[in-house]
């Protein structure tokens, strides 16, 4: 089994300024699975994606990615300066770094890559647009298209449908099932569990700790999304208090939907080991 492991979590401890944001994450992630990762706010979804790309560095444990495995990480929105004077082109070629290094010379074959994955995300002719000019959802496409692109092994997405319209949101899923059917691994920080439901075969739910990972409709089970809520309401209480930043987490076409989904269904435990060897 472990040589189908894409990605193994060895007791992971993540956090800032030796504040941890997740505890003792053990468990593996297939090669070739889709898996949803859900939790309340604040519950280390962000977080956990930061220390699979490496951006941070474990406080304890490791997270053991399978030699020459190649990621694309697509962080949330608002990480990102929407004021950067570039046009969609420049963003969406970034996608090439990866295979022809920053100073590789952009070929007409780079320019077909870079026109064939605008028309997959359903934006031909967007080439020039500048970046501060375009909707919610048309960044989102900006930014699947460059993820095409980076042709990744493993694809982790932070709350990609958070700034997006229903249509956009149904193109980018049907994108994540391409690449699913390609045997690519992709994890996904989602919001709507009713949408985790219909489209992602397998959940972490996490809340700081693992409360339960592996088939989704097991891990959403009532019980634990209560133990999920527990857990991340033991956090809260005994949490510095401070005012809830809600800013971050909103501005977006669904917002009632993700509170209906976050604030009431928590999250939960069975085990804190991953997915069952399929």
């Amino acid at each position: 089994m472990m040589t189908n492991a894409c990605l193994t979590f060895r007791d992971l401890t993540l956090g800032y300024n030796s504040h941890p944001a997740i505890h003792h994450l053990n468990g593996t992630v297939r090669k070739g699975s889709l898996t949803a990762v859900v939790g309340a706010n604040g519950s280390g979804k962000s977080t956990l994606m930061k220390g699979i790309v490496g951006v941070l560095k474990p406080m304890e444990g490791s997270v053991v990615r399978m030699p020459g495995v190649r990621t694309a990480y697509l962080p949330q929105q608002s990480e990102l300066d929407r004021s950067f004077p570039a046009r969609v082109v420049d963003l969406v070629s970034l996608g090439l770094w990866p295979k022809r290094g920053m100073l590789g010379r952009y070929t007409k074959e780079d320019r077909e890559s870079v026109s064939k994955a605008l028309m997959a995300v359903g934006l031909g002719e967007f080439e020039t647009r500048p970046i501060d000019t375009l909707s919610g959802g048309q960044l989102q496409r900006t930014l699947f298209a460059r993820v095409l692109l980076q042709d990744a092994d493993l694809i982790l997405l932070d709350e990609p449908f958070n700034a997006v319209d229903a249509k956009t949101m149904g193109d980018l899923i049907q994108l994540i099932k391409r690449w699913h059917g390609e045997e690519r691994t992709i994890m996904v920080v989602v919001h709507d569990l009713d949408l985790v439901r219909q489209n992602f075969p397998e959940t972490l739910l996490l809340a700081r700790q693992p409360v339960a990972w592996g088939e989704t409709r097991e891990t959403l089970r009532p019980e634990n999304l209560l133990k999920a809520r527990r857990f991340h309401e033991a956090w809260e209480e005994n949490a510095p208090w401070c005012e809830p930043d809600h800013s971050r987490d909103h501005g977006h076409d669904h917002d009632h939907h993700d509170h209906d989904h976050t604030h009431d269904h928590h999250h939960d435990h069975s085990h804190g080991s991953g997915p069952r060897a399929a």
